[in-house]
């Protein structure tokens, strides 16, 4: 059953996600208002396809604070990167280079909001990503940033990156550490276990700590859910 979902799954969100990237991109044209219109009929098509098709259940248990929040997500799979944006208020979102220069969705992660960070590029990626964080705060907009840098594997809890910390200090804005348990059912393949996805709000980190504090706590949050999710993977 769960090959099954799956594929009837993927048999309509990816030819729905190229129409949705045209459309976004063609009302771009005339109003940046349509285009975020699209991206979050996009996101809410997908939560209903993930909860009635894959039959995966979303618990969120907390709530993201209204102002704008550096929310710090843990990334197990393409599932939190699309619910986030449902349960935020249109946040800019830090992605990989290679996502934001492909063709058609590249360009239109790219009207929407987004920061792109070349991870091999050193001190002067470091350096784009304050610039680029600098000028999203100056939208109200909250900014999501995955610090482990990429996605893990279940039971996995690397360090934290360090564009992380530094954006941290550049924009003085408190963090909402997010954790997920997606991989469980979510694998890096096309197949989708069906069940419960808890996504937990942590406490909110004000501004100010230190390096060595800030990421003892976010790391800390971010796993809340790690042992659990390893017990039932």
């Amino acid at each position: 059953m769960a090959v099954l979902r799956s594929l009837v799954y993927a048999a309509i969100f990816y030819p729905m996600t190229l129409l949705w990237v045209i459309a976004g991109l063609t009302f771009a044209l005339f109003s940046r208002r349509l285009t975020l219109a699209v991206v979050l009929s996009w996101v809410e098509i997908n939560h209903w396809l993930v909860t009635k098709v894959l039959d995966i259940q979303i618990h969120v248990k907390g709530e993201v604070p209204t102002g704008a929040h550096l929310i710090a997500v843990k990334h197990q799979s393409m599932l939190e990167t699309m619910e986030m944006v449902r349960i935020t208020n249109l946040p800019v979102i830090v992605i990989k280079k290679e996502l934001a220069d492909l063709p058609l969705f590249g360009a239109m992660t790219r009207r929407y909001g987004v920061i792109p960070v070349e991870r091999t590029a050193g001190a002067k990626a470091l350096r784009s990503l304050v610039a680029d964080g600098q000028a999203a705060v100056a939208t109200g907009r909250d900014i999501i940033i995955y610090p482990e840098g990429t996605r893990v594997r279940v039971g996995q809890t690397p360090e934290l990156r360090s564009g992380f910390a530094a954006l941290y200090r550049a924009l003085g804005l408190p963090v909402v550490p997010v954790a997920v348990d997606s991989g469980v059912l979510w694998g890096r393949g096309l197949i989708h276990r069906s069940g419960t996805v808890t996504i937990k709000v942590g406490e909110t980190i004000p501004v100010g700590l230190k390096r060595a504090e800030l990421e003892q706590r976010v790391h800390a949050a971010i796993n809340a859910l790690e042992l659990g999710a390893e017990a039932r993977a």
